[in-house]
């Protein structure tokens, strides 16, 4: 890849709706953390130090060990910053997190504070490299419908300029779907954009569901759809756009290879599709190197490329003025040559 230049922060052109903001840590800043608190969480660890799981079941016990180290406001500050400052680096104009607010009330800090100490790390790292970041305040399925609520009540009850979606990660096959649906209507009215994390574990009845029932814009995943082209016609009728994450797919077993993953096929269905890291730190991937492996495997053009990211600038839970800014970047990128849009 190319030396990193002044241009590239300028007229760089990744965007990313998808990845959570816990999972951006790296094993030695966890362990960094682990320390700080004096926590013990050697055993997320395998004998190379890198983040040890063989199942999703595990990857998210992993992810929830990890997780208990970030305890402070100044915990959350750092790993965002250094989240934000990576990508810039990278050539990412906008970036989105998933934020977890149970992660941190149960260590006593409040929800102000959280979204405090992000925010306030995303607004430096917009005015050293110009990248831009938005918050999405989310809850996890498998600790239950009463945290759902819970969680989008505190969005809906303090609202933040930063904070623009609300979502819902985790197992996809705990509980049931309509009783979370409450939950989504609270953040609806609060005026956030949803997503819902559906169509990746389970198949295309289970996100048909999820898509219905809480009347979302954005799917998590949804690579599933593939096997449905009923389903295709009625998300591409709503407008849904997919927040896809090959690395992921891939790494929990869904697919074999980035070769065999169905990206293509979403792509040619007509469907409107982004590119994601998801997890970075578990899968040793981020989203300048997502674009990369599935241009090399899938043979996606420059303009290809391009069309991802516009999709995501699109499809951003961002004000009208910051999408018109953001689209005024790329298309100043395409006039000026630069149409390799990872650096």
């Amino acid at each position: 890849m190319a030396e990193q230049t002044k241009d590239d922060f300028e007229n760089p052109s990744i965007a990313e709706l998808h990845c959570h903001l816990e999972a951006t840590v790296e094993p030695a800043d966890a362990r960094r953390l682990a320390a700080r608190h004096k926590i013990d969480i050697s055993g997320a660890f395998d004998e190379n130090g890198a983040y040890k799981w063989r199942s999703f079941e595990e990857f998210l016990a992993v992810y929830d060990a990890v997780s208990a180290a970030i305890r402070t406001p100044q915990d959350y500050y750092e790993i965002t910053y250094e989240h934000y400052r990576r990508l810039a680096a990278k050539g990412v104009i906008y970036a989105e997190v998933f934020v977890s607010p149970a992660h941190a009330l149960r260590f006593g800090m409040s929800y102000g504070a959280l979204i405090d100490a992000v925010a306030d790390a995303m607004g430096k790292a917009e005015a050293q490299t110009g990248i831009v970041g938005r918050i999405i305040v989310t809850c996890v399925r498998h600790f239950g419908v009463e945290h759902a609520l819970e969680v989008a009540k505190m969005a809906r009850d303090a609202p933040h300029a930063f904070v623009t979606g609300f979502g819902m990660a985790g197992d996809e096959a705990f509980g049931d779907a309509p009783d979370y649906k409450p939950a989504f209507d609270i953040a609806r009215e609060a005026g956030l954009g949803l997503t819902v994390h559906a169509g990746e574990i389970l198949g295309p009845e289970s996100l048909r569901q999820a898509i219905f029932l809480f009347d979302v814009s954005r799917v998590g995943h949804g690579v599933r759809a593939v096997e449905d082209e009923s389903l295709i016609a009625e998300m591409k009728d709503r407008g849904l756009t997919l927040e896809v994450c090959p690395t992921s797919n891939v790494a929990i077993g869904l697919y074999p290879s980035i070769k065999s993953h169905p990206l293509p096929a979403l792509m040619k269905a007509g469907l409107k599709v982004t590119l994601n890291s998801d997890d970075p730190a578990y899968f040793g991937v981020d989203v300048a190197d997502e674009y990369a492996l599935n241009a090399a495997a899938h043979g996606l053009t420059a303009q290809d490329l391009l069309a991802l990211t516009q999709a995501a600038v699109d499809a951003a839970f961002c004000d009208r003025e910051t999408k018109a800014k953001l689209t005024t970047r790329l298309q100043a990128r395409q006039v000026m040559g630069k149409t390799d849009p990872y650096p």
